[in-house]
């Protein structure tokens, strides 16, 4: 089994690498440090890097980037940086990658708890992950050849609450590892169309 994982370098890239390392041969990819390098908001590159990587038979993205800031104070560049990125990015990923996904294969992408449980200066990451989690239940009605679609959608997980802690008062973080378990749910298992929520 081939898998690829984008953002395989982030913290939750790594929980997905982790459980999936003992079950089938991991590619990495991501901006730096990775097996192939690629910028998901370049359509060009991710054609570049699937050419690369040629037939696989799980694609997973942990890969996206936000701006945070205050709907009042929030400029239209600065929203566009979810939607090229958490939004289109991942979209693209599935859009460019069907041709290179085996039969009965999966796609597993990522939002986040924000779009169900709302905090300040977070609407434009809300947006992107609520964007994604539609279009992966639109997507799992039509894909062609058996193939399976879902999202993982994580609260803040321990490993990161030094950084992002202040942003999520009263939110109960959760272990990496769960994360990771759900990405392997989502690979392994026989669903499609699911938001497998680690909150």
């Amino acid at each position: 089994m081939k898998v690829l994982i984008v953002g395989a370098n982030g913290t939750i890239g790594k929980a997905a690498v982790n459980e999936m390392s003992g079950e089938a041969e991991i590619i990495s990819a991501g901006r730096t440090n990775a097996n192939l390098e690629v910028d998901i908001t370049s359509t060009e590159s991710i054609k570049n890097m699937f050419e690369e990587v040629g037939e696989i038979d799980a694609l997973v993205c942990t890969a996206g980037a936000a701006a945070f800031e205050s709907v009042s104070e929030m400029t239209p560049e600065q929203n566009l940086v979810a939607v090229n990125s958490k939004l289109l990015g991942q979209v693209n990923l599935v859009l460019l990658g069907l041709d290179y996904i085996r039969d009965k294969g999966s796609i597993t992408l990522t939002t986040g708890v924000l779009m169900d449980d709302p905090i300040e200066k977070a609407s434009s990451a809300a947006m992107a992950n609520g964007g994604v989690r539609a279009f992966v239940k639109s997507a799992a009605i039509e894909l062609p050849r058996n193939i399976r679609i879902n999202n993982v959608s994580p609260t803040m997980v321990i490993e990161s609450e030094e950084k992002y802690g202040p942003l999520f008062k009263g939110f109960k973080p959760r272990e990496v590892k769960d994360v990771g378990l759900a990405f392997k749910k989502s690979i392994l298992g026989a669903q499609t169309g699911q938001t497998y929520e680690v909150y």
